[in-house]
């Protein structure tokens, strides 16, 4: 897996300059024409995670990966992607244009959590196909963002900020409510609720001296101080899946993304992912995917 690229970093990629607000660990917010990087002018990204948020406004054709989901973009698309997931494009020379923003956590410090809305969460969704009408509304608050930064308004980046989260909300709206959104806060979706943030917080795993901490349903009781049974009868109640289930397929999850994008050896994916033995690890992964490792690897 490719160590996290952080925005200054970024900058030196793209651009072979730092601004000087990175440098003094200021909030950061920029804005860019996606022309340069698209089309002829294409040039191939690593799949990591980046320490910087960003939001992408894409015409044309192009495929994203995020952890192992993958999203082939065909016409007008609004993506987001945050220090928590890993991602990269492909084919982004069937892309024609578009914008995208970047910027720190520092430049929402104090202003807002960004983690609460669920385009930047990892359960949720984080690219929104949109028609004509909507991308038109989308391009007027990038313009607005690059008039805004160009001008010399003491309180501007007030503004940026505002326009990053009508945004978010835009994206939001056309997004429909989840079965989960709709449910009403009682104790047993608290409850699950902190199951899953519990389990969700082991990963990504980056580095090989990584290893999760907690695999099994009684250990997330005695963690969350909960009896095993009223743990795995609230998991059950508001997600309709087990304790056990939600733990397998969140390992699978991230087995798929080491294995495809990770130079380490299968041996030390399953240490990383808590198996015991490399076999174990194995029968795990191919009882799921129907290949071994290895196979999965090739492919």
């Amino acid at each position: 897996m490719a160590k996290v690229e952080t925005i200054a970093e970024f900058y030196k990629r793209k651009f072979d300059w730092v601004p000087d607000d990175i440098r003094k660990e200021l909030g950061h917010f920029n804005i860019f024409a996606l022309d340069p990087f698209v089309g002829k002018h294409a040039q191939p990204v690593p799949y990591s995670r980046r320490d910087f948020y960003k939001i992408t406004f894409v015409k044309g054709a192009g495929t994203v990966h995020f952890a192992d989901k993958l999203y082939e973009v065909n016409g007008l698309a609004l993506t987001f992607s945050s220090p928590l997931i890993p991602y990269k494009w492909d084919h982004t020379d069937q892309a024609t244009g578009g914008y995208f923003c970047i910027f720190d956590k520092n430049f929402f410090h104090q202003f807002g959590q960004l983690e609460k809305y669920s385009v930047y969460q990892p359960a949720g969704n984080r690219v929104f196909m949109i028609d004509a009408e909507q991308a038109a509304i989308v391009e007027e608050k990038f313009r607005s963002m690059q008039n805004e930064l160009a001008s010399d308004y003491a309180h501007k980046y007030d503004i940026l900020r505002s326009l990053v989260l009508e945004l978010i909300h835009f994206a939001l709206k056309i997004d429909q409510p989840t079965k989960w959104e709709k449910q009403n806060q009682n104790a047993a979706s608290r409850i699950s609720t902190l199951f899953l943030e519990l389990l969700e917080r082991q990963f990504p795993i980056d580095e090989l001296h990584q290893s999760i901490q907690v695999r099994h349903a009684s250990e997330f009781a005695c963690q969350l101080n909960v009896h095993v049974n009223h743990l795995n009868r609230a998991v059950k109640e508001t997600t309709g899946k087990t304790t056990t289930q939600l733990i397998g397929e969140r390992l699978l999850q991230e087995a798929k993304i080491l294995v495809k994008h990770s130079p380490w050896n299968i041996g030390e994916i399953a240490v990383a992912l808590g198996f015991a033995e490399t076999t174990h690890f194995n029968n795990f992964f191919k009882k799921n995917t129907g290949l071994s490792p290895l196979q999965f690897r090739k492919a």
